[in-house]
């Protein structure tokens, strides 16, 4: 029966190896992502008129990746694996099973972000604004690794393009939902991200838009994603990806408020200043 569906490609999950060390598709997914970051961002910095240099760019992008992968780590056990940690903490540690949450990665990004702030005496929504834009380039690479690891599927379907994947144990045809958030998640928020900024922007509109296009990218997708099997959905339709987008959302609509608010409270005081220089030009003549 399966037959009539595509199947999972082979694909060796290992690029290469020498002894015990080997690069792996996914952790290469991840540093052509870093890459293209780092390139674009120190563009970006040549460009900002000397707001941003290339050495805060480093700077930046070294406590991201920190956040991302501590975030991510504790995230995850908190999130999703709240049982194993309360039965063993030191899972916590145990990286080497894998395991990563983007919404833990998220709040360790976040974390960074305010550090890196502080330091550069930056404002904290203008970095959110600078660094979002990079960020759907290394979720659309590492959901491509997703995929080359046949983890991840989605839920079982009889749409022309459902696939058999190696890894499913009762090798039903299944959504290829890696390649559906690679698109939403990937391209199609790097899109709006890169037109959004092409001109000088409301501040926090940028943070904003990425959080608001995330939360609902990923809670389509949730409904074409298999849930977690010691998860399963909550009141038999809501999965956890969907629960923790959800604030996501409401955070990027707070954060378009806020960014307003605060530009027009700049607006009318320099408006004010404009006109008491004025008054005190006119009185002077």
């Amino acid at each position: 029966m399966t037959e009539q569906f595509l199947q999972f490609p082979v694909i060796d999950p290992i690029i290469f190896s020498i002894g015990p060390v080997a690069l792996r598709w996914y952790g290469m997914m991840y540093l052509i992502g870093f890459i293209a970051a780092m390139f674009i961002a120190n563009k970006a910095a040549d460009k900002s008129g000397g707001l941003w240099t290339r050495e805060q760019v480093s700077d930046l992008l070294f406590y991201s990746f920190l956040g991302v992968v501590l975030g991510g780590r504790v995230g995850y056990v908190l999130f999703y694996q709240w049982e194993y940690f309360l039965a063993d903490p030191l899972y916590l540690f145990q990286i080497w099973q894998g395991g990563m949450s983007f919404h833990g990665g998220l709040l360790g990004v976040t974390a960074a972000v305010f550090i890196f702030a502080r330091k550069a005496n930056k404002s904290f929504l203008s970095v959110g604004d600078f660094v979002v834009p990079l960020v759907p380039i290394g979720l659309g690479m590492g959901r491509l690794g997703n995929f080359i690891n046949a983890e991840l599927w989605g839920r079982q379907t009889d749409v022309p393009w459902a696939m058999v994947f190696p890894t499913d144990s009762l090798q039903l045809p299944r959504h290829p939902s890696q390649l559906y958030e690679f698109f939403l998640e990937g391209v199609v928020l790097f899109i709006i991200l890169y037109f959004v900024t092409r001109k000088p922007r409301s501040l926090g509109l940028a943070s904003g838009i990425f959080l608001i296009g995330y939360g609902v990218f990923r809670s389509i997708v949730e409904f074409y994603r298999e849930p977690d099997a010691h998860l399963g959905l909550y009141f038999s339709f809501i999965s956890k990806g969907q629960i923790l987008s959800i604030p996501m959302i409401l955070a990027g609509i707070f954060i378009i408020y806020i960014g307003y608010v605060i530009q027009e409270k700049s607006a009318i005081s320099n408006e004010k200043m404009v006109n008491t220089k004025g008054i005190k030009n006119k009185g002077q003549a």
